[in-house]
């Protein structure tokens, strides 16, 4: 039976892609997907017999969900994916839920006989991502913590902040970045920040922009 991988040396360099528009996947947070194309079922089929991991990576474009045109570019930046939970569902679907293990950068694509899309991938700039502590001390969890209060009462969001003292500083940054309603590009920011600190201040500084302009009556594009 497969592991999640513990570090960089726990992953190979080939991994399967699945290029999904406004897919926010970030280190230990899960995210449940329904896989019904057959590209992405033999994927998962690959994956489930193999190592679990799954690269979900955007397109640049986000005028498709998912292309099916080979040579649409990618992002270069992406989440692995550790395949938690699957259950295969009526009509050839499967039900599966991916955990976050650490961002990569795509290297090089492999052209292959495979219906889905693979590529070479580095994980070397975002090892951090393997301790969960990494960056915790830099951020402001008070201040983050009073604007996302504002941000879920304005935006109508239920989060279970009677639980947020359980919760670590870097899954408390992440799970609200998941729950956050923006589009693909600033999910990509997000997923992209270099530090934990720049990545909350940024989601501070996407909610605080989208209720000053609702105040304004401008819709944040």
């Amino acid at each position: 039976m497969s592991k999640r991988p513990r570090s960089g040396a726990d992953i190979g360099p080939l991994v399967s892609l699945l290029p999904l528009s406004g897919a926010l996947l970030l280190p230990r947070t899960q995210r449940p997907l329904v896989v019904f194309e057959s590209r992405y079922i033999s994927l998962v089929d690959t994956a489930l017999g193999g190592g679990r991991l799954v690269g979900l990576v955007q397109p640049l474009s986000d005028t498709e969900e998912s292309p099916a045109d080979r040579e649409v570019p990618l992002r270069s930046v992406g989440c692995l994916g550790y395949i938690t939970q699957f259950e295969e569902l009526p009509d050839a679907r499967y039900m599966i839920i991916l955990e976050g293990v650490c961002r990569f950068e795509i290297v090089s694509e492999v052209h292959s006989d495979t219906a889905y899309r693979t590529a070479n991938i580095s994980t070397q700039r975002y090892l951090g991502d393997f301790d969960q502590s990494t960056g915790e001390a830099d951020v402001d969890r008070a201040g983050f913590l009073e604007v996302m209060r504002k941000y879920a009462e304005f935006a109508d969001i239920d989060f279970d902040w009677a639980g947020i003292k359980g919760i670590s500083t870097a899954d408390l940054v992440n799970t609200c970045c998941l729950l956050s309603p923006y589009g693909a590009s600033e999910k990509q920011v997000l997923l992209e920040a270099s530090t934990l600190a720049q990545r909350a201040e940024t989601l501070v500084a996407l909610a605080e922009l989208e209720m000053t302009r609702s105040q304004q009556g401008v819709k944040l594009q």
